[in-house]
Order: C-alpha cells, then sequence, then structure tokens
C-alpha cells in the first residue's frame, strides 16, 4: 500500500515546503495538488521542492486538460522530472465544474471524457517521443516538437475519475491507473475496480499492477470528534463536485445533500456547515483517531486499492475555505507523522 499526501497549495509557501520535505523524510510515495487557478501554481512550488527532496514522487492530481493546454502539462511534467531525477508523475481530468463555469464554459458541452483520454493520447506522444504529429477531435498538431525531456523510462500518465463507469473504464485501458476522488465505502471502491479491471482487459493489463488511487478527505489526531469536526466542515465543499451516482454508492442520498448544496450555492458557508450532520460528515470523509482512520481504510484496502491518497483537512484550510475557526486540530505536520507512525505500519 503507498500513502500520499495531497495538499491545496493555499499555504505560506515556506510552510508547504516544509511539509513536502517532512513527507518526503516519513517516506510518503507521492505529495500531489490540485492545478487550479484559485491555488498557488504547483508546478513552481514542486519546482523549489525539487532539490529540498530525495525520494517522493510529485505531480498534478488533477491538472485539467481543459484549461492547460496538454502539451504545456507535458512540457511541464518532463521538466519537473529533470529536476527531480526521475520523480515526476501527472494525473489528467477533464477539471473542476465549478471552475470551469466562472470561465464562461459548460462542462456538459466540453465531451469531457473524451478530451481527457485524447489528452492522455498526446502527453504520452510527447513524453515518450519528443514530438507529434497529431489531428484529433479536440487537439491539433503538425510536427510540434520540446526539448523538455522526462529523465525516467516511463512518466507515469494516470486519470482523475469520479462518477464512472467508462471514467474508470479508460483510464485503466488508455493510462497508468487512476484516481478515484471523493469515495469512502468498499462498494464504491469494488464498483471502481471492477470496471477499471473491464479496461485493463481490454488492453491486455493487470489491473493490480495499476495505480488504484483512493483519493479522500481526511484528518486525524488524538482527539477524535475534533477531527472528525474539521473534516465535517470541509465535507460539504468537496461533496458538491460529486455526481449523484457517486453519492449514492457512498451510501448519501442526492436529497439529503441538497439543503447543503443550495447553501453553498448561495455563499452562507456556516449554513452549510450546519447542514452536513455529523452521519454525513462521517459518511464522506476520513476523520477521527489513527486507529479510526486505519478501520476506515482497512475496508477501502478490501476492495482492490493500492494507493491512499490523503486530502489532509487541518485547521488553517477550515479557516481558509469555509471562514470557521476549530480549536485543536492538529496542523498538516502533526498529521503526517500521526500517518507515518500509527497508521502506515498497518498496511507493511
Amino acid at each position: 500500500m503507498k500513502f500520499s499526501y495531497v495538499m491545496l497549495p493555499d499555504y505560506p509557501l515556506t510552510e508547504s515546503l516544509a511539509s513536502i520535505q517532512l513527507a518526503d523524510e516519513l517516506g510518503f510515495h507521492a505529495v500531489y495538488a490540485a492545478d487550479e487557478t484559485w491555488h498557488k501554481d504547483l508546478w513552481l512550488l514542486f519546482a523549489a521542492a525539487a532539490d529540498k527532496t530525495t525520494n517522493i514522487r510529485m505531480g498534478p492530481s488533477v491538472s485539467a486538460v481543459v484549461l492547460r493546454e496538454p502539451t504545456l502539462i507535458a512540457q511541464a511534467a518532463a521538466t519537473l522530472d529533470e529536476l527531480t531525477g526521475g520523480r515526476a508523475e501527472v494525473v489528467l481530468s477533464s477539471g473542476n465544474f465549478g471552475l470551469l463555469a466562472q470561465y464562461g464554459m459548460d462542462w456538459t458541452t466540453q465531451k469531457p471524457l473524451s478530451r481527457v483520454k485524447e489528452g492522455v493520447q498526446v502527453i504520452r506522444t510527447l513524453l515518450d517521443d519528443g514530438a507529434i504529429t497529431f489531428d484529433g477531435e479536440f487537439f491539433t498538431y503538425k510536427g510540434l516538437f520540446s526539448f523538455a525531456r522526462p529523465v525516467q523510462d516511463h512518466l507515469p500518465v494516470k486519470m482523475g475519475a469520479m462518477r464512472g463507469p467508462k471514467s474508470f473504464q479508460v483510464a485503466a485501458e488508455f493510462s497508468d491507473g487512476c484516481h478515484h476522488a471523493l469515495s469512502y465505502t468498499k462498494g464504491a471502491y469494488d464498483y471502481m475496480y471492477e470496471n477499471m479491471k473491464i479496461g485493463a482487459d481490454r488492453a491486455g493489463k493487470n489491473v493490480d499492477d495499476l495505480d488504484i488511487g483512493a483519493w479522500v478527505v481526511f484528518s486525524t489526531g488524538e482527539d477524535s470528534a475534533v477531527a472528525k469536526d474539521a473534516a465535517r466542515s470541509m465535507v460539504g465543499l468537496y461533496a458538491s463536485a460529486m455526481p449523484n451516482e457517486q453519492l449514492e454508492r457512498n451510501g448519501v442520498s442526492p436529497e439529503s445533500m441538497k439543503p447543503i448544496i443550495d447553501a453553498l450555492g448561495a455563499g452562507d458557508l456556516a449554513g452549510s456547515i450546519d447542514a452536513t450532520t455529523p452521519e454525513i460528515g462521517e459518511t464522506l470523509s476520513i476523520a477521527g483517531t489513527p486507529e479510526e482512520c486505519v478501520a476506515k481504510l482497512k475496508e477501502i484496502e478490501a476492495a482492490g486499492v493500492n494507493h491512499m491518497i490523503l486530502a489532509i483537512t487541518d485547521a488553517t484550510l477550515v479557516k481558509t475555505f469555509m471562514g470557521r475557526d476549530i480549536e485543536g486540530v492538529a496542523d498538516v505536520d502533526t498529521q503526517l507523522r500521526l500517518i507515518h507512525d500509527r497508521i502506515m505500519p498497518e498496511f507493511s
């Protein structure tokens, strides 16, 4: 089982760099960040972290091929790979639909899965060959080349997915794996695994050789109630992106989410937190003491997941996004140490 830390790069950069260094020292597999306009630029952040780390891998989870042209993603990834000595990787998606709306884009007209699939093909070709001639549905190139070359023989290119089933199948068939965001039940990951196997079988791959990642809202600490309250404060913000089918696979009815989504849509952040019941909060996050987190992560592992990607939630993140002060929440570095000391050993 691999453990990775996914950050929203909104902390002071010195703090983010220190956390990346700590995750490297503790043996985390990778550090990922969201490649979105809302946050500080992950490519610059990871470039700054390259010579301060030794083993930890880095890259976007996810980068959106609607807003960032795929050949530029390939260029950035290859450059980061050289800086890190072969530790870069990329996870692609169509993007955050809320962010696309702020650009005046309607995601329903973007053919998101087809666009991401084609983006994977473009990035894979440019990374492997250094040049591309391509006439696709979304992207066209005539002899485009780049001197940005990866160090590793095969820089991993993966896909992010939530809805399924086709997105899980396509990720396994055409990429190096899938980061499935915001699911928390064995049933939801059984569904992911079964569909990834369909795609892997089509391509003649062993599905278990792929990156099967669970990207989850996470908070841990010695005080279970405080950790769960921190996660609950962020659940509505994240869950607003979950399709109805995914909510149902996680045992949550779309109707129960409506008051939370309505409050968020009206800009009533406090109201959205109030509308997030403790039951919904616990269902749509992994939070509590390290031992409680282990129990829930074990359920997910049983579905075939081989990579835990933890979106660590602390007081700073809750305050930044939801405007709420929570006392006693373990900070990111404390949580990284708790994961290393009391969670990782249970999966070795």
